[in-house]
């Protein structure tokens, strides 16, 4: 029975990723691409400085996104769960969190540049009430406006796995503990929290994976300004260099791999799905 979905998994993803671990053998010039088997690719990228830095820079964007889509998204599902007791008003609530998504990626993202331009909504209110004397050149088109498009991105990626592990949580928990003399932080940490983990640990696979693969929110919120991996890689394909676009994926994707790797040590993905 598993067997047509084994094809479709065989044919859609393992087929591509053998090919592009392929490719990134092959060589290239600046008119042609020819199959071979060297590690030019590797060597270069290993051998750049840029690779460092852009890496570095790919995880800077995934762990300051990472830690305030975790607060933001901490606290809307806290707030669902234990303050909300309707479930209609959680139902209620909970589709209003999703009400941005009923969009594409796109239009959300390019929504920030009309209210973080120089002349945008936030300089002009900024300036208004006299907050600032001229417009702020950082709002837009700098690793701030990169960020804040991510966290709006993909803080709901993070709500939905926390949301859904402490609806889980037995209520009388919370009691015994309150019962104990336990404080509201005091509770929070020793009880909430760590039945959380699971959640916590799904939504940090999805934020970090996706921040990590994106290119087209950072090339228009830097204005191509800044750079990550997905950027890199999409700047080899736009100049045919599929070789070296194929070597950057391959160590992309183990990058990731890795992280997954690490994450699930600490949470039993398939009990929590």
């Amino acid at each position: 029975m598993a067997s047509p979905l084994a094809l479709i998994l065989a044919v859609f993803l393992v087929a591509p990723i053998v090919m592009i671990v392929i490719v990134s053998f092959w060589g290239a010039t600046e008119f042609s691409i020819y199959p071979a088997f060297q590690f030019d690719n590797y060597e270069f990228l290993f051998g750049s400085d840029v690779t460092y830095r852009v890496f570095l820079n790919t995880f800077k964007y995934a762990s300051i996104t990472w830690l305030f889509t975790l607060l933001i998204g901490f606290t809307v599902a806290y707030f669902l769960a234990f303050h909300v007791r309707s479930l209609k008003w959680q139902v209620a609530l909970f589709l209003l969190c999703t009400i941005p998504f009923w969009t594409s990626n796109i239009i959300r993202m390019i929504s920030w540049i009309p209210f973080l331009g120089r002349n945008g909504l936030a300089n002009s209110a900024l300036i208004s009430w006299g907050v600032i004397d001229e417009p702020l050149e950082w709002l837009l088109f700098s690793d701030f406006s990169v960020i804040l498009a991510f966290v709006h991105l993909y803080t709901l990626f993070m709500v939905v796995p926390i949301f859904n592990t402490m609806m889980r949580i037995d209520k009388s928990l919370i009691e015994a503990a309150t019962d104990a003399g336990a404080t509201g932080w005091q509770t929070l940490w020793h009880v909430i929290i760590p039945l959380t983990k699971p959640g916590i640990m799904i939504g940090t696979i999805f934020v970090v994976t996706l921040v990590m693969g994106d290119f087209i929110t950072v090339r228009f919120m830097s204005g191509s300004q800044s750079a990550n991996v997905g950027r890199m890689i999409q700047n080899d394909i736009g100049l045919l260099q599929y070789p070296s676009a194929s070597a950057t994926a391959v160590i992309l994707l183990i990058t990731v791999l890795m992280v997954i790797g690490i994450l699930l040590r600490f949470v039993d993905i398939r009990r929590e799905l």
